[in-house]
C-alpha cells in the first residue's frame, strides 16, 4: 500500500515520502509529478498518472532512500482547496436530530433522498500533530466566551483530483475515478456555539475553527479489499445518484487521553463516497486537484460505537486532553487542546 504524504528534516525542504513501517522512503526521485513538495501536481494529472506514478512507486521502492519517523515533521499533503463535510450516517443524524428536535422527525426532510453537506473552511484545515486552541463565540443571547461543549468528530475524508469545467456534473457511475486517496479527518465541533447559531443556515463558527487530517494519504485504489456492498437505501435515491457505487469496511478507533472511547467502522456510513461527490457537482459545481471531501461524523448502532461526544452525553473535551483518531489502515490523526 503506497500511502504517501509530505515530510521534511529539521529546516529542510518538503518531499514527498512513502510510509513504511516506521520509515519514511523518499519518492521525489520516481516521478516529476511527486516533486515540488506536495501531492498537487500528481493530483491535477488525473487518474492515468496515478495508476502509473504508484505502480512505479511500488517496484522502486525496495531501493528508495529512508528515513526513520521520529526524524521528520509531517505536513499537510498538499494545499487544501475547497472542504465540504457530509452528514452520511444515519445513526448519527437520527440521534443528533433527537438532541436538538426532541419532538417531530429527527431527520431532515431530504436526509435518506440526498447527501445533505456544508461547505467549511479550508484555511483551518491542519495536520495530524497540530495543537487545537479552544474557540470562543456566541453561546447564546447575551453570552461570549470559550466553548464549554468541545467535541470531536470521528470521520474519513478523500481529496480529488481536478474535475471538469463549470456546469458539467460528474456522473455517479465515473465519480470515483476523481477521487485519489483517503484520510482520517477529525471536524472538531464546538456544540454550544453550534447550538445557537446553526439555524437557518447550518454550522459556521462552531464548526470553523479547525479540522484535523491524517498525513498519510491513501490511494482508493489500493483499498479494494475494503470494498464492500452498500448499504440499502429507501427511498430509491434520484438517477443521478444511482446506482450507489460501493462502500467501504475500514474499522476506525478514538483515544481520548490514551484511552480507547469509541470503536466505529466506515461501514455504518449510509451515503456513498460516489454519491457525495455526484450530489456536490450535481448543480454544475466544480471540483480541483487538493478538495476535501469529508463523509460526517461515523457513528455506529450500537453505544460502543458513537462518533461524537454530543451523542455519548457525557462531559466534553478539557483544556490538554489529547484526541486520537487511528486506523490500522490509515494511520493517526491527532490534536491536544490548548
Amino acid at each position: 500500500m503506497s500511502a504517501l504524504g509530505v515530510f521534511s528534516i529539521g529546516d529542510g525542504p518538503r518531499r514527498v515520502g512513502v510510509k513504511v513501517g516506521k520509515e519514511v522512503a523518499e519518492a521525489g526521485m520516481v516521478s516529476t509529478l511527486l516533486e515540488g513538495g506536495s501531492l498537487s501536481q500528481l493530483l491535477e494529472a488525473g487518474p492515468d498518472a496515478w495508476g502509473e506514478v504508484l505502480a512505479n512507486v511500488d517496484r522502486a521502492l525496495p531501493d528508495l532512500p529512508r528515513v526513520p519517523m521520529t526524524e521528520v515533521t509531517m505536513h499537510l499533503p498538499c494545499p487544501i482547496g475547497d472542504y465540504v463535510d457530509f452528514y452520511s450516517s444515519l445513526y448519527h443524524a437520527t440521534r443528533v436530530g433527537r438532541i436538538f428536535r426532541p419532538e417531530g422527525d429527527p431527520l431532515p426532510s431530504s436526509w435518506r433522498h440526498l447527501p445533505i453537506g456544508y461547505h467549511g473552511r479550508a484555511g483551518t484545515i491542519v495536520v495530524d500533530g497540530t495543537p487545537v486552541k479552544r474557540p470562543h463565540g456566541q453561546r447564546g443571547p447575551g453570552d461570549y466566551g470559550p466553548s464549554q461543549r468541545l467535541d470531536f468528530e470521528l470521520e474519513i475524508g478523500f481529496l480529488t483530483g481536478t474535475g471538469p469545467g463549470l456546469g458539467e456534473p460528474i456522473p455517479v457511475t465515473d465519480a470515483e475515478r476523481y477521487i485519489f486517496g483517503l484520510v482520517l479527518v477529525n471536524d472538531w465541533s464546538a456544540r454550544d456555539i453550534q447550538a445557537f447559531e446553526y439555524q437557518p443556515l447550518g454550522p459556521f463558527l462552531g464548526k470553523s475553527f479547525a479540522t484535523t487530517i491524517s498525513p498519510w494519504v491513501v490511494p482508493l485504489a489500493d483499498l479494494e479489499v475494503q470494498r464492500i456492498e452498500p448499504p440499502v437505501q429507501e427511498p430509491t435515491p434520484l438517477p443521478h445518484l444511482t446506482p450507489a457505487g460501493r462502500g467501504l469496511d475500514i474499522a476506525l478507533e478514538v483515544l481520548v487521553n490514551d484511552t480507547v472511547v469509541t470503536r466505529s467502522n466506515t461501514s455504518f456510513l449510509y451515503w456513498t463516497m460516489a454519491q457525495q461527490l455526484a450530489h456536490a457537482t450535481s448543480n454544475g459545481a466544480t471540483i480541483r486537484a487538493g478538495d476535501l471531501f469529508a463523509s460526517g461524523t461515523i457513528s455506529g448502532p450500537t453505544d460502543d460505537s458513537l462518533g461524537c461526544m454530543l451523542e455519548m452525553g457525557g462531559s466534553y473535551l478539557e483544556d490538554g486532553d489529547e484526541v486520537v483518531l487511528r486506523s490500522e489502515l490509515l494511520g493517526s490523526c491527532a490534536g491536544v487542546i490548548s
